[in-house]
C-alpha cells in the first residue's frame, strides 16, 4: 500500500498550484524595475486596496520587506526601533537593521501571546533630554500572527494602542505582517481595519497564502517611493516579475476563503497529537495554522 506523506514542516513549503503556474506562464509582464510591467502594478494596486493603504511593493521576501521598512523609516543616524525580544526582524533576520541600516534594536519582552506590554513600550522610548547620549526612537514593531508564539493574533484593540503611542511620541509603527491574513481571520477583522494604526505593514505571500515567492510592502505613497528606492540598493529590483505577481494574485484569490479551514486543521491535528502519550499539546494555544508540541 502506498504512503502519502504530507509535510507540516511549516506553511512555507508548499508548492504552486495548476493555477498558479497557469497564470505565471500567462502573465503579462515589462521592466518592472521601471515601473512598467502590468502584472506587478495590477497586483501592487490591489494589495493596497486589500490592506486600505495608499500604495504597495512587490519585494522578494518577507526579510527584505521588514529591512526596507525599517530602513525607510530611521533613515537618519542614530535611529532607534523598539521591538519584541522574540520578533522575527529580531532573531531570524541576521540582523540586518544594524548590519545594514545602521538601526540601533532596543528590545522590549514578549508576552507568551505575543504582545510586548505597552508601559514597557513607552518606558523604552528615549527621552530627548538624553539626546547627547542615546540613539533617537524612531520606531515600534510588531508582528501579527506572532511566530515564535506559536501564530498568536494581536488584536485589533492592541495594535491601536500601540498605535497611540506611537502618534503620541511622533513615532512611526511597522507591523511584521508575514501571517496578517490569518490573524485577520482568526479574529474576524477585516484585514484593513486590523492594520489602520500602523504606518507601513508587510505581508508575505508564501506563507499562509501558498504562493511559491514574494512579499508586498504597504504604506502611504511617500513611504512607498523611499521603499523603492531601498529595494534597489538592496538589490530587490527585478524585471519581469509579473511572472511571479501572477502566482501571488493567484493565492490571494484562492487561498483567502481557505484560511478558516487550515485553522481547523491545525486544532484538529493539535487535538489528536494531544491523544498520544508521548506528546504535550496546549491546545489553547493554537489560534491560527501554528502548533507546537513537545
Amino acid at each position: 500500500m502506498a504512503t502519502k506523506v504530507v509535510d507540516l514542516r511549516s506553511d512555507t513549503v508548499t508548492k504552486p498550484s495548476e493555477a498558479m503556474r497557469a497564470a505565471m506562464a500567462a502573465a503579462d509582464v515589462d521592466d518592472d524595475v521601471l515601473g512598467a510591467d502590468p502584472t506587478a502594478c495590477r497586483f501592487e494596486a490591489e494589495m493596497a486596496r486589500i490592506m486600505g493603504k495608499e500604495a504597495a511593493l512587490f519585494v522578494p521576501s518577507g526579510t527584505m520587506a521588514n529591512l526596507i521598512s525599517v530602513l525607510a523609516h530611521c533613515d537618519a543616524r542614530g535611529s532607534e526601533v523598539i521591538l519584541g525580544h522574540d520578533s522575527h526582524i529580531h532573531v531570524y533576520e541576521h540582523g540586518g537593521i544594524s548590519t545594514l541600516g545602521g538601526v540601533h534594536p532596543r528590545t522590549v519582552p514578549n508576552n507568551p501571546d505575543g504582545t510586548m506590554d505597552i508601559d514597557r513600550i513607552v518606558a523604552a522610548i528615549r527621552s530627548t533630554d538624553g539626546a547627547l547620549y542615546y540613539p533617537t526612537t524612531r520606531l515600534i514593531c510588531l508582528e501579527n500572527t506572532h511566530g515564535n508564539s506559536g501564530g498568536k493574533c494581536l488584536t485589533v484593540e492592541y495594535t491601536d494602542k500601540v498605535g497611540e503611542v506611537a502618534k503620541a511620541h511622533g513615532l512611526k509603527l511597522h507591523i511584521d505582517g508575514a501571517r496578517i491574513f490569518n490573524a485577520s481571520v482568526a479574529l474576524g477583522v477585516p484585514v484593513d481595519r486590523l492594520v489602520r494604526a500602523a504606518d507601513s505593514v508587510s505581508v508575505c505571500l508564501s506563507k499562509g497564502i501558498g504562493a511559491p515567492v514574494g512579499s508586498v510592502i504597504v504604506g502611504s505613497k511617500a513611504f512607498i517611493h523611499k521603499a523603492k528606492i531601498l529595494r534597489k540598493t538592496l538589490g530587490g529590483g527585478m524585471r519581469q516579475v509579473g511572472v511571479l505577481c501572477a502566482a501571488d494574485e493567484v493565492g490571494v484569490r484562492d487561498t483567502l476563503g481557505k484560511l478558516a479551514d487550515d485553522h481547523r486543521k491545525a486544532k484538529v491535528l493539535a487535538d489528536g497529537l494531544k491523544k498520544i502519550k508521548q506528546f504535550t499539546v496546549d491546545l489553547t494555544s493554537v489560534e491560527t495554522n501554528m502548533l507546537s508540541c513537545l
